[in-house]
């Protein structure tokens, strides 16, 4: 397995890997498409102008991508410092249980502390518990929860 930084080339293999976003019981109110979706525009827009603040790299294997992590970089709601955010992180189910999300996290902190950043955020469904565990295998912690009520 192999991790490189994504190419435009790679935007089809990446765009279908979005599909694993929503491969788990979905909340009331919410649709797999508009998960899998949601990120589109923000993948679109680093393959055809890559920016120094975001990281997008792939993970593959024999030539074909299996994985992707897309991180970006925000402000710390109270503190304001910078921080790394995981907008993305899917692998293929080809690749599941065999590294590749781990590799792909590593690549996140490694970027972070290269450019100073002292945390690593992301967010993630209560709901999807496959995610949750992978997550606090490698240390991170839950910190708060979104409450929501359609109306």
């Amino acid at each position: 397995m192999n991790l490189r930084t994504a190419r435009a080339s790679d935007e089809t293999a990446i765009l279908a890997l979005t599909e694993r976003l929503a491969d788990f019981p979905l909340p009331p109110g919410r649709t797999h498409r508009e998960i899998a979706v949601a990120d589109h525009p923000i993948i679109r827009a680093q393959l055809a102008d890559p920016r120094e603040d975001v990281l997008c790299v792939v993970a593959e294997e024999s030539g074909e991508v299996i994985g992707v992590i897309f991180a970006n970089t925000r402000l710390d709601y109270f503190t304001g410092a910078p921080a790394a955010y995981i907008e993305v992180l899917a692998v293929a189910e080809q690749g599941a249980g065999r590294g590749a999300a781990r590799r792909l996290m590593e690549a996140v902190e490694t970027w972070a502390g290269g450019r100073g950043l002292h945390r690593v955020e992301l967010s993630v469904f209560a709901a999807n518990a496959r995610a949750r565990g992978f997550y606090e295998h490698l240390g991170y912690q839950p910190e708060f929860v979104r409450y929501v009520r359609d109306v």
